[in-house]
């Protein structure tokens, strides 16, 4: 089966585990993913963040590595047929991405397409921001978004730090510690075998 291709949608303080574990993980398998972010054109930086429990009441934050942006936001904006699935990253990058028009009518088109979405973490509020592609789902996402979640007409699951969850073709999970079972999860759902002999 040939490789599909992923838009991962970013902003600048994305989670850094959450864009390059995803990222290289699908292409160790043969899947193409392109990392997108508004108004930056491939070969443009865009920072990152990385955030971790440390006992205090909430996560804290530090800076992560530089990402180079692989896709033109304006080209993958105008080829959004070619692509299979939409993954939303979490981290800081989803507060303000949401807010942008053109990042809503490309989750639009995933949705309407009944194309695959997958989110982690805080990537839940860019689907958010777009009426209806989260009524009536189950979701996982940071304990922080569950209000969020609710208030759009969804379920939130109150996932383990390593699990993920499927609804149709929607896969979630609650931040980078479940990444194994989240990629796991959105390659069967792509219908990526892995055989072991």
């Amino acid at each position: 089966m040939p490789g599909k291709k992923i838009l991962m949608l970013t902003g600048d303080f994305t989670e850094e585990y959450e864009i390059f574990v995803f990222q290289q993980a699908m292409e160790a398998v043969g899947h193409t993913v392109h990392v997108v972010c508004p108004d930056k054109k491939a070969g443009d930086i865009l920072r990152t963040s990385l955030h971790d429990f440390e006992g205090d009441q909430t996560y804290t934050e530090k800076l992560g590595h530089n990402v180079t942006i692989n896709k033109t936001f304006s080209e993958a904006e105008n080829q959004l047929d070619q692509y299979h699935a939409v993954y939303c990253a979490g981290g800081r990058g989803p507060e303000y991405i949401r807010t942008d028009k053109r990042v809503q009518a490309m989750v639009r088109h995933f949705h309407e397409e009944k194309k695959p979405i997958f989110t982690i973490c805080h990537g839940v509020q860019i689907l958010i921001a777009v009426d209806g592609v989260v009524r009536g789902k189950k979701v996982g996402a940071l304990g922080a978004c569950e209000p969020e979640v609710t208030l759009a007409g969804g379920t939130y699951i109150d996932l383990s730090p390593t699990e993920a969850y499927v609804d149709g073709t929607m896969v979630s999970a609650k931040g980078w510690t479940a990444l194994a079972a989240f990629i796991r999860e959105c390659l069967k759902v792509l219908g990526t075998e892995i055989h072991h002999s």
